[in-house]
């Protein structure tokens, strides 16, 4: 019971992981409306246990290697400071790294303890925070350069492509979250590795020993956390930093999924090592860098105007204070649950000198280090205070903004009431004017359609008639004569220029703008050239363009070809790619 209660901090960090990090595995799929929360929600949860039970155990090693916590208390504190630090920031919609408040919050528990931390995992763990980002935005250029070629190569209807994109999506997103699980289960129950059951489930298929339940209980605290609070987040990674095609989606949501991957694979690493190459890192990896640098090289391959800088420099300041914050509260943290609660949050606490809060005379060795620590206690202090002072004057700044931006559409909204009606009216009566054109039109073309097929109709009834007055005439060369006669007269019937001319209408009409810029960007183009550009556009094939133009195949092709030397095309340009290019 009391380890239930000890590890209750580590499921709210776990909690405080599914609602700021699922954001990294469907914020994009999320923001761009091609899945709905709900669903995004139950993948994610279902796989982010799979990732943490069956492939965790890699990266928490690593994390343990970084501060061994040897004492339920001190990873109890550990695990809560760096959840709060969390959340704090969740509050605020800002995605932040479990991982950094973590390695902040363990660093801070060294520090009390009075313990060495190791610099060689901190370093490797650190230079996961810059190579994350810059492989995450590496990954999402190439994918999204060679995701862009093939559809442009492909040219899948775009109800396909939809139903392709939704479909990859769910499976890139299961895959995602997995990774997330596999690697960040360290940063929720790494600090209680040392303390983990003795003892192994057999489920017959698979087994669990004590670490796996460890991090079985930590993944239903991060589904937990993805159904309850992380739909904010995912909007404010969907469309925050850079507005997301669905394609883009994809490519964001699969970059951060390898780099995940790559970082926690322990059978990758084993590979590499294999081939006489250095073993990658297996260490808790910011997904939340990842993502966001995903988002980045895609917004450079679109045009680096479309990033939204501000919305970035918010992310990158929450970076820079998640592990200062978390380190300086477990500091704190650990001192009161030490001696207020007379709790020992590593081994020898008890008996450690600076426990020792009694008048009387000090040890050497205590004045030694508080000679050392307070200079830390005070400048850490100072930089919290710094960093609280600028988030209440940028509150107030956000809050009078607010205020006046209320102010001002209360103002617009009783302007706009006052003139309500007579809009209204006019409204209505521009409406039924609409109303009565649009019926009108319909009338007329319902009426020439019922024209046409009454005339053709009637032409079709003489046609048949007058073979049948053929048939009976005995004289070869007067029978010859009128079927001559009947095929002149089928042939002007098939001229079908009305029709043509309105079908040409319709179709110039809908691509107005095509040929506002053909007249612009080549104004020697005659009218016969523009209808044919207009026709490659539409993708017709040369006898289709020849039965519209009334024309021949032949003709068709000659006027193809002068088309293209209008244009100055080399030998092997594609001249219908080239037309939809403009």
């Amino acid at each position: 019971m009391l380890l239930l209660i000890f590890l209750s901090s580590g499921l709210f960090l776990g909690w405080s992981l599914g609602a700021n990090d699922a954001a990294n595995i469907f914020g994009s799929a999320v923001g761009s409306k091609m899945i709905h929360f709900r669903k995004a929600a139950i993948i994610a949860s279902i796989f982010v246990v799979l990732g943490a039970v069956f492939q965790g155990r890699g990266t928490a090693d690593t994390l343990s290697s970084l501060g061994a916590v040897d004492a339920l208390a001190g990873g109890f504190t550990v695990s809560l400071c760096a959840a709060l630090t969390v959340f704090w920031m969740t509050r605020y919609a800002i995605p932040v790294s479990t991982s950094q408040a973590i390695v902040g919050a363990i660093i801070g528990w060294s520090m009390f303890a009075g313990l060495p931390t190791n610099y060689t995992v901190l370093t490797k763990i650190v230079s996961t925070w810059i190579s994350g980002p810059i492989l995450g935005m590496i990954f999402a250029a190439g994918l999204f350069l060679l995701l862009r070629w093939f559809l442009r190569r492909t040219k899948i209807h775009v109800i396909k492509l939809d139903s392709y994109i939704r479909i990859s999506l769910i499976v890139v997103g299961a895959f995602g979250a997995y990774s997330l699980g596999a690697n960040n289960i360290a940063n929720v129950m790494g600090v209680f590795i040392n303390t983990a059951p003795d003892i192994i489930l057999n489920f017959g298929f698979f087994s669990l020993d004590g670490v796996q339940l460890l991090f079985l209980l930590g993944g239903l605290a991060i589904a937990l956390g993805i159904f309850t609070y992380s739909e904010r987040v995912m909007h404010t990674v969907g469309n925050g930093i850079l507005s997301l095609s669905p394609e883009a989606a994809i490519v964001v949501v699969l970059s951060q999924a390898l780099v995940l991957f790559i970082f926690s694979s322990s059978a990758l690493s084993g590979f590499i090592m294999s081939v006489g190459l250095p073993a990658i890192p297996l260490v808790p990896v910011s997904s939340t860098q990842v993502v966001v640098g995903s988002v980045v090289g895609i917004g450079l391959v679109k045009g680096a105007r479309e990033i939204k800088s501000k919305a970035l420099g918010e992310i990158a300041a929450g970076w820079v204070v998640t592990p200062l914050a978390a380190g300086f509260l477990t500091y704190i943290a650990l001192f009161f649950v030490q001696n207020v609660f007379k709790l020992p949050v590593f081994s020898g606490t008890i008996n450690k000198p600076a426990l020792q809060l009694n008048t009387g005379a000090t040890p050497s060795g205590f004045a030694t280090e508080i000679n050392m620590i307070l200079p830390a206690i005070l400048a850490m202090s100072a930089l919290a205070i710094i960093i609280l002072i600028f988030l209440i004057f940028r509150q107030q700044k956000l809050r009078l903004k607010t205020e006046n931006e209320l102010l001002q559409q209360q103002n617009n909204y009783y302007q706009a009431q006052k003139t309500l009606s007579g809009m209204e009216v006019t409204a209505v009566h521009l409406e039924n004017s609409l109303l009565n054109q649009k019926l009108e039109t319909k009338r007329r073309e319902y009426i020439n359609i019922a024209l046409n097929i009454s005339s053709q109709r009637e032409f079709l009834q003489s046609v048949a008639a007058k073979v049948e007055e053929i048939k009976e005439i005995e004289d070869r060369n007067h029978q010859q004569e009128l079927l001559n006669e009947l095929s002149l007269v089928v042939k002007q019937k098939m001229n079908f220029s009305n029709e043509t001319e309105e079908l040409y209408a319709k179709i110039e009409l809908i691509h107005k703008d095509f040929r506002q810029k053909l007249t612009v960007s080549f104004p020697a183009f005659t009218e016969q050239e523009k209808r044919l550009a207009v026709l490659l556009r539409l993708n017709f094939s040369s006898k289709e363009i020849a039965s519209l133009m009334g024309i021949s195949p032949k003709s068709a092709e000659i006027a193809r070809y002068r088309l293209r030397k209008k244009l100055n095309l080399k030998q092997g340009e594609s001249l219908t790619q080239f037309i939809h290019n403009l």
